[in-house]
């Protein structure tokens, strides 16, 4: 399969349940996808073979775990060359609070999306994490103020 190939139906009923409750057994998904449970286990694990899904994971509340701000950071680089890249890389690689690291168009090189307990926990990681590295020009911040939609599920 590469990126392209349609889902069967199967499949696509099979990610759209396993997206909303992972913890699904393979008799329950069956049953909901009007299959045998032995094609829907092959066909899950052909789905992760072909790197369609990963591990499943259960998802936390940062709100629940003293982390519910979420703040974007978007940072503009000095230089793009192999070496920066790499260095910023490893940094947001050791900061756990950065949730979410995307490459941009435009204005800014990346976007971060990180989960912080204050306003001051934000300036320590900007400080320590991001400004110290010789290769980040500059920053700018957007700070959330509530979550109005959260889904990791991606339409099939």
């Amino acid at each position: 399969m590469n990126d392209l190939d349609p889902l069967s139906p199967v499949e696509a009923k099979l990610l759209s349940m396993l997206q909303r409750d992972a913890s699904l057994s393979v008799a329950e998904l069956a049953e909901a996808a009007n299959s045998s449970a032995a094609t829907v286990w092959r066909r899950i694990r052909s789905l992760e073979e072909r790197g369609v899904i990963g591990p499943p994971v259960r998802l936390v509340d940062p709100a629940k775990v003293g982390r519910g701000m979420d703040v974007y950071c978007q940072v503009r680089m000095k230089s793009q060359d192999a070496q920066a890249r790499a260095a910023f890389q490893q940094a947001v690689d050791d900061e756990p609070a950065i949730m979410e690291v995307y490459s941009v168009t435009g204005e800014w090189d990346y976007m971060l999306h990180m989960v912080v307990r204050d306003i001051a926990d934000f300036e320590d990681i900007l400080m320590r994490r991001l400004l110290e590295l010789d290769c980040v020009a500059g920053t700018s911040t957007i700070f959330a103020r509530r979550r109005i939609k959260h889904t990791r599920q991606v339409p099939v």
